[in-house]
């Protein structure tokens, strides 16, 4: 894989910044979810784990967490596949649970609606959607947002859990890939 310094074309958001949005988020939503059990956070996997722990470090109401898998990326592109697959579903019945979905960033919204639309099938007792980046001008279909950490320019990025072809998930910052300088044969 090349190496990111390669293809690093800005850092969009520091690690000081990241950290500080997501100490906020978590006291919001500890102030707002006060007193609301049963209250289950439901993380989007691969990309919004480190999202994930470090939001509920910040959280100080009781809740539990649950993980969901959905592909609509293909390896190596840039651009949503359209299709959407649930690859792993959750284990727990969310019926009469309140559910804050956690995301690490959305765009088209077609991803997340499709989640969403699934999931009010199950009857949760309500249904909100956290996001750690919020990409609104590539919105093609209305996604409610309850909760943003940031809203980004319609720039491909990666780090603090994003990916460029499955690598460069651990960066504490989120970086701006050079579409100029990434050559994904050397990959």
């Amino acid at each position: 894989m090349q190496d990111y310094h390669d293809f690093l074309g800005e850092v969009l958001i520091s690690e000081a910044d990241l950290q500080k949005r997501v100490q906020e988020l978590g006291a919001q939503i500890s102030a707002d979810y006060r007193g609301s059990e049963p209250l289950l956070l439901l993380c989007i996997l691969r990309g919004g784990v480190m999202f994930l722990t470090d939001l509920i470090r910040h959280m100080t109401v009781p809740h539990m967490v649950e993980f969901m898998a959905v592909s609509s990326y293909g390896v190596g592109k840039f651009e949503s596949s359209g299709s959407v697959r649930i690859t792993l579903d959750l284990k727990s019945d969310i019926h009469n649970y309140h559910v804050l979905l956690v995301e690490d960033i959305i765009d088209s919204g077609n991803t997340i609606a499709s989640v969403l639309e699934l999931l009010s099938t199950r009857k949760p007792k309500s249904l909100e959607v956290c996001t750690l980046l919020d990409k609104a001008e590539r919105r093609e279909v209305f996604v409610p947002i309850r909760y943003t950490g940031f809203s980004i320019p319609n720039k491909f990025v990666f780090g603090y859990g994003l990916d460029v072809d499955e690598y460069y998930r651990n960066l504490p910052f989120i970086g701006v890939v050079d579409l100029d300088k990434f050559h994904p044969e050397t990959t």
